[in-house]
């Protein structure tokens, strides 16, 4: 009896889109579907590295009460020439509560995620090792967070070189590549697409640090520094808010870079699946979801699951 076909799933990058994965898995599992292996690019080798290591319930329900704003306090601020955030003690713990894993031989699938040589501008595949570093590097979003430094090479997010590693998965031998795009501009067919952005306590004054200690007080332009650093949990403000009062706003540092960043991402990724695309391509509706949108979780994960149960019977076909 021949033994059956393997599948390889790819999680692209996405940043607050990647919510989505989880309803994507949810429903392969539904259908009973079986991952054999997974290669993730930014929060795609997140949700990948959560589920591989059992915790995906968890990670969902933790992420169904809390407020999305509040993503910003699992970073430490570290205000520097090469980013804002250092996440790394944060990530740790924002990974710790969901799974036990510490390094890739304890998670339960097999597991590789992507990140980018800053120096040498090349793709490196980390799939050994601590989990933490590995995350904390092809998490490394721009501009955002500062680099990593994995193996004395400083490294940025997967999704600058490889958004959707779909060659990745094929090097690591599996029959059959599912792989999954965030960075579309489709739409959703509901009619009340993301919801507003307003939030409990919107008008209430933000903290980041607060486990710190206070401090004397600082020279003036400290205080500037501090408060920049605290309006990177504001964000997630609706983009209706960019006009008050009859005046048009620029988009604020952290949307523009955001954004930049997807358009990048959108294009790399159209070359690279010309070049070398899945056997199923899964593309959930969010083009309405700016990459910030840290909030939507209940819309993201909803799209995810529909968007993979539209190409269900396909794979179930393609593994037989």
């Amino acid at each position: 009896m021949a033994s059956r076909k393997t599948l390889g799933l790819v999680l692209g990058s996405g940043a607050s889109r990647g919510w989505a994965h989880i309803g994507i898995i949810e429903a392969l599992e539904e259908a009973k579907i079986p991952i054999d292996l997974i290669a993730g690019s930014s929060v795609g080798a997140y949700i990948g590295a959560i589920y591989a290591g059992g915790g995906l319930h968890s990670l969902k329900e933790f992420l169904m009460k809390m407020d999305g704003k509040k993503i910003f306090s699992y970073v430490d601020v570290a205000i520097s020439r090469s980013g804002l955030l250092d996440g790394t003690k944060k990530v740790d713990e924002l990974f710790s509560q969901h799974t036990d894993a510490v390094t890739f031989a304890d998670l339960h699938i097999p597991l590789v995620m992507v990140a980018t040589d800053l120096e040498r501008a090349r793709k490196v595949v980390l799939k050994t090792g601590n989990l933490i570093d590995a995350l904390r590097a092809t998490m490394s979003y721009p501009g955002l967070f500062t680099p990593a430094m994995v193996d004395g090479k400083w490294l940025v997010d997967g999704g600058v070189i490889d958004p959707v590693p779909v060659g990745i998965a094929r090097a690591m031998g599996v029959d059959v590549v599912v792989a999954v795009d965030l960075n579309t501009r489709t739409v959703s067919h509901h009619k009340n697409g993301v919801r507003s952005g307003k939030r409990k306590g919107a008008g209430e004054p933000q903290t980041v640090g607060s486990s710190r200690k206070k401090e004397p007080r600082r020279h003036p332009i400290m205080d500037k520094i501090s408060a920049y650093a605290s309006s990177v949990e504001n964000v997630f403000k609706d983009s209706n808010n960019a006009e008050q009062n009859g005046r048009v706003h620029p988009p604020e540092i952290i949307e523009t870079v955001s954004t930049a960043i997807s358009i990048m991402e959108e294009r790399i990724t159209r070359v690279n699946l010309a070049v070398d695309g899945p056997d199923i391509l899964i593309q959930p509706r969010l083009g309405e979801m700016k990459m910030m949108n840290f909030d939507q979780v209940n819309y993201a994960i909803k799209e995810g699951y529909v968007g993979a149960q539209e190409k269900i019977k396909d794979i179930l076909a393609i593994l037989q």
